[in-house]
């Protein structure tokens, strides 16, 4: 599928076909591509946990307000942002570069997150929201459907994933097959209230 054609039809679908079933090979294939979204500093500071154990979907359904697309869809993706990853062997993130490049990276990102929690945090969500979009158009692409997902317990998502203390969950991404098109969309704002040419 071209891609302007995957962003163009991508959709938000809420009811998926609980009968298909993607392969470990799909699965694994989604997510080499989805490791290959942009994180500040080649940080790769997301974690995500993929879930295809239909008990533990069913789990993610109650906590997401009993919405049926974890339980329905094939995989649930829970995206996660590890708030230590700065700091965690930060050579290894230019390891393929030389010596003096991995150091000045390992300064820059201590320079960056040791003293701002808020950094860490708004780094967590942005690479988050990249690998997000990554995920729906590559499904898109496998001819697989997607919905993005906010709508759940926190509290109650990090307990059944085990969250670590130092992750913070941002959002879900469900991946199946859609059991019926997804309704209209609601309505695109003109690109003259959105757009704004070299300033506001």
């Amino acid at each position: 599928m071209d891609t302007f054609d995957a962003i163009k039809t991508r959709r938000a679908v809420k009811k998926f076909d609980s009968t298909y079933k993607m392969t470990p090979e799909q699965v694994k294939s989604l997510m080499e591509l989805t490791i290959l979204s942009p994180t500040s500093y080649n940080q790769q500071n997301w974690r995500f946990v993929t879930v295809t154990d239909q008990s533990v979907k069913e789990q993610i359904s109650k906590a997401a307000r009993d919405q049926a697309q974890p339980k329905d869809g094939s995989l649930v993706i829970v995206l996660c942002g590890n708030m230590n990853a700065w700091k965690e062997d930060p050579l290894r993130y230019w390891k393929d570069h030389p010596v003096e490049k991995q150091e000045i990276v390992a300064k820059a990102l201590s320079r960056k997150y040791l003293d701002s929690p808020q950094n860490r945090r708004d780094e967590a969500m942005r690479s988050c929201g990249f690998a997000a979009q990554t995920i729906m158009l590559a499904a898109k692409q496998m001819g697989l459907d997607s919905c993005p997902m906010v709508g759940f317990e926190y509290d109650e998502l990090a307990k059944i994933i085990k969250l670590p203390e130092d992750h913070l969950i941002v959002m879900m991404v469900v991946v199946g097959k859609a059991a019926e098109p997804a309704n209209p969309r609601g309505g695109q704002l003109p690109l003259s209230d959105v757009v704004f040419e070299n300033s506001f």
